[in-house]
């Protein structure tokens, strides 16, 4: 669990360049709420700042599956408004970095 483990580290300090540095620049995310996508080289600006900022929250965070190939993960997000997601990731892997990456939600009461 390399990867996994590399990334909530960065993810836990808040330190997007490290982040970054898994992604490939042609990265693809996909939002399965909207059925949007988007290059990580178009989205990392917006997600610097989201990380940054520091009002998302990740309380709770686990690795289900890690192999060369795909990281899948489990991760309760809060945001600024204040709602709760459960949200799942699933994270394809090229020559070490993510090359797609989809994204499933569901709201908490």
């Amino acid at each position: 669990m390399k990867i996994y483990r590399e990334m909530k580290k960065a993810r836990d300090t808040r330190n997007f360049d490290t982040l970054s540095e898994f992604f490939h620049d042609d990265c693809v995310f996909v939002r399965h709420q909207t059925g949007t996508s988007i290059l990580w080289s178009d989205f990392k600006h917006d997600f610097r700042a989201m990380m940054e900022s520091g009002k998302f929250d990740r309380l709770m965070d686990r690795c289900i599956y890690e192999n060369d190939d795909i990281l899948v993960e489990h991760s309760i997000m809060r945001f600024p408004d204040g709602t709760r997601e459960s949200i799942i990731i699933v994270q394809m892997i090229e020559n070490g970095k993510i090359v797609r990456m989809e994204t499933g939600a569901s709201k908490m009461e």
